[in-house]
C-alpha cells in the first residue's frame, strides 16, 4: 500500500485488519481483497492520506464524514468515537458516509468488545443491497466473546471471488448470473448477484432481503449517502465508492449487572446441547474463528491457497515491491 503513496499510518491500519481477516478464517477479507485496495489507490478514487473529520455531533451520537479514507480507517476512527461516547453515557452511535471497503465488519465489533462494551457494526455496499454485511460482539467473561459476522447475502461476494481464484464452481443456491438465472459458476455468479439470506421466496429469503434493507437504512439512508443501486458498483473505479458504515456501541454496565457471566453462561449451555453428530460439537458466533486462530498458530503461520499465492507474487511485481521472506 505504501508503494502507491499510502501513508504508513494508514497503511498500517489496513494490513492489521486483512491480517486479523485470515488469521480468523475469513479469506473472503483477507489478502484476497488486497489488489482491490491497491487498485482504488492506483486509480486515483480512494484518498489513500485521508483524515475522517466530525460533521455534527451530540453527547452520544455523531455523523462523520471519512473524506474518501481507507475504509479500515474510517471505521477505526468512527468505532473510537463510539467507545467514548459508550463509555460517557451508555450508548454511542456513530455513522460515517464518505467511505470505502472497511473489511470485515467484526473487526470492529471486537475492538469494543475487548473493552467490555456490546458492539454493532454494519456498512453497505454496492448494487442495490449485495451483501451489507452486519456484525456483533458481546463481551463474555475471560475474552469469550460472542462475535457474530456475516453477510445479510447468502454468502458474502468475496467467497465467490475465492471460488474464481481457486478455479472451483460454487454450490447451488448462492447466486444467480446477470439474467437471474440461478448458476453455480462462479465467474458468472461474481459477474451477477448473490440471493439473499435464506434464498428463494420458500426458503425465507425476504427475511435476509430486509435484514440488507436494515443495514442500508443504518448506513445509507441515515447518513444522507448514496444507498441501494444509487452506489458504485464494485468492479467499476471511475468514481469514489462513497460507501457508509454505522456504528452502535452500548455498555452493558449502564443494565443490570452481572453481563459478562450470563453471556458465557447462555454460550455454554448452547455448546453443550447433544450435537447431531459427534464429531461436530454445537458451536456459537466466534468459536469457528478461534478453532482457526488455533489452528494457526499450530502450524506456524497462515496456509494460503497456491492460487492466491501466485496472485500475490503477480501483484508485487507489477508494484514492484519485493515481499519479505518468512
Amino acid at each position: 500500500m505504501t508503494s502507491v503513496a499510502t501513508p504508513t499510518l494508514q497503511a498500517s491500519a489496513l494490513a492489521d485488519l486483512l491480517v486479523a481477516a485470515d488469521l480468523r478464517g475469513h479469506f473472503t477479507h483477507g489478502l484476497n481483497r488486497l489488489e482491490m485496495y491497491v487498485n482504488d489507490m492506483v486509480k486515483k478514487v480512494c484518498a489513500g492520506d485521508a483524515t475522517p473529520v466530525i460533521i455534527k455531533e451530540s453527547v452520544s451520537t455523531a455523523l462523520v464524514d471519512g473524506k474518501n479514507g481507507l475504509g479500515p480507517v474510517v471505521g477505526n476512527f468512527c468505532m473510537d468515537l463510539a467507545i467514548q461516547k459508550a463509555k460517557q453515557t451508555g450508548v454511542g452511535w456513530v455513522c460515517a458516509k464518505g467511505s470505502n471497503h472497511y473489511g470485515i465488519a467484526g473487526w470492529y465489533a471486537m475492538t469494543a468488545s475487548k473493552q467490555g462494551l456490546m458492539v454493532e457494526s454494519s456498512l453497505n455496499s454496492d448494487c442495490a443491497i449485495r451483501t451489507n454485511p452486519i456484525a456483533l460482539a458481546a463481551p463474555g467473561e475471560k475474552g469469550d466473546d460472542f462475535v457474530l459476522d456475516m453477510a445479510t447475502s447468502v454468502v458474502s461476494g468475496g467467497k465467490v471471488e475465492v471460488a474464481c481464484v481457486k478455479g472451483e464452481d460454487v454450490p447451488a443456491g448462492w447466486a444467480l448470473d446477470r439474467d437471474g438465472a440461478p448458476t453455480t459458476n462462479a465467474e458468472r455468479a461474481l459477474d451477477g448477484y448473490l440471493l439473499p439470506l435464506g434464498g428463494d421466496e420458500t426458503h425465507s429469503g425476504y427475511k435476509g432481503f430486509g435484514l440488507g434493507m436494515m443495514v442500508e437504512i443504518f448506513c445509507g439512508i441515515l447518513t444522507g449517502a448514496p444507498y441501494g443501486s444509487n452506489i458504485r458498483d464494485w468492479t467499476r473505479t471511475d468514481r469514489p465508492a462513497d460507501l457508509s458504515q454505522c456504528f452502535v456501541a452500548v455498555d452493558p454496565s449502564f443494565f443490570a449487572p452481572g453481563f459478562e457471566g450470563r453471556m458465557t453462561d447462555l454460550m455454554n449451555h448452547c455448546r453443550n446441547m447433544e450435537p447431531e453428530a459427534p464429531q461436530k460439537p454445537v458451536l456459537v458466533a466466534g468459536d469457528p474463528e478461534r478453532l482457526h486462530m488455533r489452528k494457526v498458530e499450530q502450524e506456524g503461520g497462515i496456509t494460503y491457497h497456491i492460487n492466491q499465492i501466485n496472485n500475490l507474487w503477480k501483484l508485487a511485481k507489477y508494484l514492484d515491491v519485493t515481499p519479505l521472506q518468512p
